[in-house]
């Protein structure tokens, strides 16, 4: 009674009738589901109406969110940033890996550490042209610099890693597939379940980012992806005055 269940069914339509003649080869397969369990998918079929409704107003909370780089240092409990992270951790993998590690700290000494770190790196890119000219003329209508106090400020620091490889308990190495993508979709997700918190993050991405690694104490076979800071943004804080693309400028549709 305990073991998973094993589903090799035919898909039903409303009426009750099989779908699976739409498919030549159906998914899975009886010698699929003979090998590896299988469950029912839990699906809520939605009314056009309510999936329009629902889609609209996601999307528009979404287009509400906005990087910050004035946080306020109020308290944010560890239990959100936990579920936030959990939401993450639904996302989409190559072969379901989950090649991915987030490290979340309150510390005081680390997020300074982590700062300190941060700056001297960002300054060399500033300062001593590591980025080139054209990308700091990009950057300049953000007023970036080498100063980064939000990552000292804002009450968590969250370090997504990606996990280039797997360890076995022996020590041998587990191969990990579509690692940056999977990490990428793990980011967004992270991105979207902190909006809908009522929090504010940045992608922050000092490059090179491998002090991570030694101030949080993480193994080899993690390598940073992404750095958040996380929590509310100071009261009055501005952001730049700028435009997302219209529909036109990112959808292409081909069709009827």
């Amino acid at each position: 009674m305990g073991e998973r269940r094993r589903y090799s069914r035919a898909m039903t339509a409303d009426d009750g009738t099989s779908n699976t003649g739409l498919y030549r080869h159906p998914y899975p397969s009886p010698e699929l589901a003979a090998r590896h369990a299988f469950v029912e998918l839990e699906h809520d079929r939605l009314s056009t109406e309510e999936m329009a409704a629902r889609c609209t107003a996601f999307r528009e909370t979404l287009d509400r969110r906005r990087s910050v780089r004035m946080f306020s240092d109020e308290p944010i409990p560890a239990d959100i940033i936990e579920t936030a992270i959990m939401a993450a951790s639904s996302a989409p993998s190559g072969a379901h890996r989950q090649p991915w590690r987030f490290v979340m700290t309150n510390d005081p000494d680390l997020k300074r550490r982590i700062r300190l770190a941060a700056e001297e790196e960002e300054r060399t890119n500033y300062l001593e042209n590591r980025m080139n000219d054209e990308w700091q003329e990009a950057l300049a209508p953000l007023g970036t610099d080498h100063h980064k106090e939000f990552l000292e400020i804002a009450p968590w620091i969250v370090v997504l890693f990606e996990e280039r490889f797997g360890v076995a308990n022996d020590g041998s190495k587990i191969p990990n597939y579509y690692v940056k993508e999977s990490c990428g979709i793990a980011a967004g997700f992270f991105i979207a379940a902190l909006h809908m918190a009522g929090l504010c993050t940045l992608t922050h991405t000092p490059t090179p980012m491998r002090f991570l690694n030694e101030v949080l104490e993480r193994p080899d076979n993690e390598r940073p992806f992404v750095l958040f800071p996380v929590g509310r943004p100071l009261s009055g804080t501005q952001v730049p005055d700028i435009r997302r693309k219209r529909s036109d400028e990112v959808i292409v549709r081909r069709g009827a």
